[in-house]
């Protein structure tokens, strides 16, 4: 598979960016910039702004806790940010609520990715598909950054999966009340 550039990020057949799945109401992300937070990440129209980002405040370790308004199946991520202070080790969780960085290390991941520059600048990370295939939230972990320093920065997020295939309602008949 070549190396693709941000704007060219082909999404395989039959997945979708789950964006409009999301449940934002419940979305938190721990030790986040008060003046650079997750929505410029994550939600549609600020991710394609250059100039916003999500930023740590303390450490490099940021949190995110994602929920979805239904079960979704979890193909890959794209985790795009700046060559020194993008992410580096990223820990993903499913269906792991209250996590915060005092337990974060007490459960085991469902994968673990280490962000290549070639992942910053757009490629995709291919998830251990088996491991998230009913997921009704996601946790991502930014455990590091590339150059070690106290600040992370991330550019874009986008999860690329589909949604579980409920009964097609539509597709039923209906029984006349007699």
């Amino acid at each position: 598979m070549s190396v693709e550039s941000a704007s060219s990020i082909v999404i395989p057949k039959g997945q979708v960016d789950l964006l409009d799945f999301i449940d934002w109401s419940s979305v938190e992300c721990l030790n986040q910039s008060s003046t650079h937070s997750l929505p410029n990440a994550l939600k549609q129209g600020y991710r394609e702004d250059d100039d916003l980002h999500l930023e740590s405040d303390a450490d490099e370790q940021l949190l995110l806790y994602i929920p979805f308004n239904q079960v979704i199946k979890l193909y890959s991520i794209v985790i795009i940010g700046p060559e020194e202070e993008g992410p580096k080790t990223v820990k993903l969780f499913s269906n792991k609520e209250h996590m915060g960085f005092s337990n974060v290390n007490d459960f085991p991941p469902n994968d673990v990715a280490v962000l290549s520059p070639e992942n910053l600048k757009g490629k995709p990370v291919l998830l251990k598909f088996v491991k998230f295939q009913n997921v009704r939230s996601l946790t991502i972990f930014i455990e590091d950054n590339q150059s070690g320093s106290e600040l992370t920065k991330v550019h874009k997020i986008l999860l690329y999966g589909s949604t579980v295939e409920t009964t097609d309602m539509k597709g039923l008949k209906k029984i006349e009340d007699h």
